[in-house]
């Protein structure tokens, strides 16, 4: 069954893309960086997308001055036009010799003149600057060297070129000098047009001139590559601050539901029968009051107050509503769980793609939860030689810290103990997604560090005051679940005494699966909740 795929008209042949679309690439790219502002140099450097569907980059256009060079280099032979010109040169001189030797002793300079000619430089430029000051005695052979002399400059940068880069031209078509300077004109425009593409600054590119060497499509590529950003802004997703962008809450939610979307992916690749789904449950008891739209509220829209918001700030017809007018439903929410993902964020998680793989799944997790269990309570909490409280807008850009590169998971409980303190629910837990056993701690408002006894060994006092963290928490009823991202016997070890003390649960998996593993079994939970 034929399949065809429409798109917006933009009055060109190039498909129009759509800011979704766009949005997806630069998340790619975000995922492996952690950086916006890098991500977006990447998006608009690489493209994105395959066959029909790619969305050309900067390297792209790189590759075709690349290739029009190595088109040019296998076509021409650029010394053929210095031969032409020292054979011209050759002629003068054998013309002007000839004079000379008619003329005989009639004329006693003729010897000096001739002796004058055999002593030219053999560079054509030099010989034809010596000839400059040189009276010759035939009229042909000075109209010939005067046609010759208005050239000079051209041989001098032929000759430049030629000493530079002749060698790479090895093409059979031979050229004259006047053809030579064109082609020269045109590599000199391809290596600026690289210079600029290569900077990835958009405002230096010279469109005129990649049009002129590179035709009407590679231009209209270059003004996709250049939308690229003003797409983004359009649709919502990034904004401009300065000198650089940030993510609006439009973006921060996109993320996660484009990490939700990976993640279900690969379960129905799985067959395990779980299936997105954008339908809500039903809230506990919608109540008769409004209050103003807030980021996160589920969109119950309460219509009658959103339009006496607009007509208060507005007082006219027709109206125009504004999200500040939004106002929803207030509804008698409770918190039915408390969850708390424990994010590793030591400089070990940068290897073999984990960290990319666990903040996906925290992005998921905070999708999920805020889209379908919006009663419920989910807190994010990185951990390095610190802790600290990640926020859903902090997380698309967080990263592991090669600057504080020891692992504090005693210093991460006590936050997220605090954070469930303040959500007072019968359903509490951790969930700890880590690749390596503690190695600082702090006491008494202190911080230690303790590098481990040896290679692959342990870090005594870290792992025994991080067991103390979690027997307070044991205390309070809160379950921790780990998921190892690595099977070193001695994190296994201390992973294990830690989960026999909590009574919670220790997982071993590997990255590529880690958001398969961890979300199916935090959705099983939940739908064994009383």
């Amino acid at each position: 069954m034929p399949y065809i795929r429409y798109s917006r008209w933009t009055g060109t042949g190039a498909p129009s893309h759509s800011a979704e679309r766009i949005f997806e690439g630069l998340n790619e790219h975000l995922n492996n960086t952690g950086d916006l502002q890098q991500a977006m140099r990447r998006l608009i450097q690489r493209g994105m997308g395959e066959g029909e569907e790619r969305v050309s980059g900067l390297d792209d256009l790189l590759s075709r001055v690349a290739r029009e060079m190595r088109r040019l280099y296998e076509r021409y032979q650029l010394r053929s036009a210095l031969d032409q010109v020292g054979e011209k040169l050759e002629a003068i001189v054998k013309q002007e010799k000839q004079v000379l030797a008619e003329q005989g002793e009639g004329k006693p300079e003729a010897g000096e003149k001739e002796k004058f000619l055999d002593q030219l430089p053999p560079r054509p430029s030099e010989a034809i600057e010596a000839l400059a000051s040189y009276d010759f005695e035939d009229e042909k052979a000075r109209s010939e060297f005067e046609e010759l002399h208005r050239q000079l400059d051209e041989i001098k940068r032929l000759e430049q070129y030629t000493w530079r880069d002749g060698n790479i031209f090895r093409g059979g078509t031979r050229l004259d000098l006047k053809e030579a300077s064109k082609l020269l004109e045109r590599m000199e425009g391809l290596h600026q047009l690289e210079n600029q593409l290569s900077s990835n600054h958009m405002k230096d590119v010279n469109l005129d001139l990649l049009r002129s060497l590179l035709g009407e499509q590679a231009g209209q590529e270059f003004e996709q590559v250049a939308r690229l950003e003003s797409l983004l802004e359009e649709g919502g997703y990034v904004m401009e601050r300065g000198d650089h962008f940030a993510l609006t809450p439009r973006g921060v939610r996109k993320i996660g539901q484009l990490a939700l979307r990976d993640i279900y992916k690969q379960l129905s690749r799985d067959g395990m029968g779980r299936h997105i789904m954008r339908r809500r449950g039903s809230q506990d008891q919608r109540m008769d009051e409004s209050r103003p739209y807030a980021y996160g509220d589920s969109f119950d829209l309460h219509m009658l107050q959103t339009l006496k918001n607009a007509l208060i700030r507005q007082g006219g017809v027709p109206l125009q509503l504004h999200p500040k007018d939004f106002a929803v439903y207030e509804s008698d929410y409770g918190t039915r769980a408390a969850t708390v993902l424990l994010l590793d964020m030591s400089w070990s998680m940068s290897w073999e793609g984990r960290f990319t793989a666990a903040k996906k799944v925290a992005l998921a997790m905070e999708s999920l939860s805020r889209s379908l269990y919006p009663r419920d309570y989910f807190g994010i909490v990185g951990f390095f030689t610190r802790a600290v409280e990640l926020k859903p807008k902090d997380l698309p850009e967080a990263s592991w810290n090669m600057g504080d590169p020891f692992t504090n998971l005693q210093d991460g409980l006590r936050l997220a103990s605090e954070l469930l303190d303040r959500k007072p629910s019968q359903n509490q837990q951790m969930i700890v997604i880590t690749d390596g056993q503690p190695t600082a701690y702090c006491r008494q408002g202190r911080l230690y560090c303790e590098w481990p006894l040896s290679f692959g060994g342990i870090s005594q006092r870290a792992a025994e005051e991080t067991l103390k963290e979690a027997e307070r928490i044991t205390r309070k009823g809160i379950t921790i679940n780990t998921f190892m991202l690595d099977d070193s016997p001695v994190l296994k070890d201390f992973v294990e005494g830690m989960t026999r003390l909590n009574r919670g649960r220790a997982f071993y998996t590997r990255p590529d699966n880690l958001g398969q593993y961890l979300l199916v079994d935090y959705i099983s939970r939940i739908r064994k909740r009383v």
